[in-house]
């Protein structure tokens, strides 16, 4: 389990790193100011080595994360991968000179202690892998969750930002439970396998979400909805369908920690995306 945790901070480190040197390859190729460049510009961007190097990272974050949920209880990947957040607050002050008020570093550090109670009251992670029927409607829900994402595209007016939001952190959600219900299958038979078409599908449709969501309104607002749907719903479905537990009596540490660790990611929802925050006067 050990192993795993470790895995699951590496992704978060990666992760929050990654947005970090994404939103410095646009600030180069865009200063503050210059308004949009169109696609030159977005070329540019992609071209230079803070983007390229922050795909990278993603990436590994990702391949971090995917270990990590074979072997730990998913409320303590979720937890920790939301606590992406205080790595990019903390990296973004130092590279992107984005000035971090008091209430933000205290937030920081509640991530950090949530973290910590976690890490000390979590268990094993539960045996359960799911039957056919429950790997089916893992698949149905993640189409009928990229159908009602289509329909608030077209549909979906005020709040937008939040409940596109919303609707890209279950997916997220839905992802993380797709790759904890694997089996353990070679080629040919992952093909035929529902929970590959729920990682891809849901991967795919939670990350166009989040980018109208970020392009719709509040980019705290969407980050906000975000996290909580991607970190609650995968939390509660591994303790109640998959046999993930705690430590013996440290339940009640276990909830301390990750209610402290969603609060502080959330307070730190505008580093969804640093783009955005221009540093403060002092």
């Amino acid at each position: 389990m050990a192993v795993g945790v470790l895995l699951a901070f590496c992704a978060s480190v990666c992760m929050g790193s990654a947005t970090v040197l994404q939103a410095l390859g646009a600030r180069r190729s865009a200063p503050p100011g210059t308004g949009p460049g169109g696609p030159a510009q977005l070329v540019t961007t992609l071209r230079g080595w803070p983007f390229i190097t922050g795909i990278v990272l993603d990436t590994a974050g990702f391949l971090f994360e995917l270990v990590a949920l074979r072997s730990v209880p998913l409320f303590l990947v979720e937890a920790v991968i939301a606590s992406s957040l205080a790595v990019t607050a903390v990296v973004g002050a130092a590279v992107l000179k984005i000035r971090l008020r008091r209430a933000e570093w205290g937030a920081v550090a509640a991530v950090c202690c949530g973290l910590a109670l976690l890490a000390v009251a979590a268990g094993r992670e539960g045996s359960g892998d799911g039957d056919a029927r429950l790997r089916l409607t893992t698949l149905a829900t993640s189409l009928v969750l990229t159908l009602i994402g289509w329909a608030a595209l077209r549909m979906v007016r005020r709040r937008r930002s939040v409940v596109l939001g919303a609707l890209a952190g279950l997916s997220f959600g839905l992802t993380a439970i797709g790759v904890r219900l694997l089996p353990e299958l070679t080629l040919p038979g992952l093909l035929i396998e529902p929970t590959v078409y729920v990682v891809i599908i849901s991967g795919v449709g939670g990350y166009l979400m989040l980018i109208e969501a970020l392009r719709s309104g509040s980019v705290t607002a969407a980050t906000a909805a975000m996290v909580i749907g991607e970190t609650l719903w995968p939390a509660a479905f591994g303790v109640v369908w998959l046999g993930d537990t705690t430590r013996p009596g440290l339940a009640p540490l276990a909830a301390t920690g990750f209610a402290l660790s969603l609060a502080g990611a959330v307070a730190l929802a505008r580093f969804g995306d640093t783009e955005q925050p221009e540093p403060e006067s002092t």
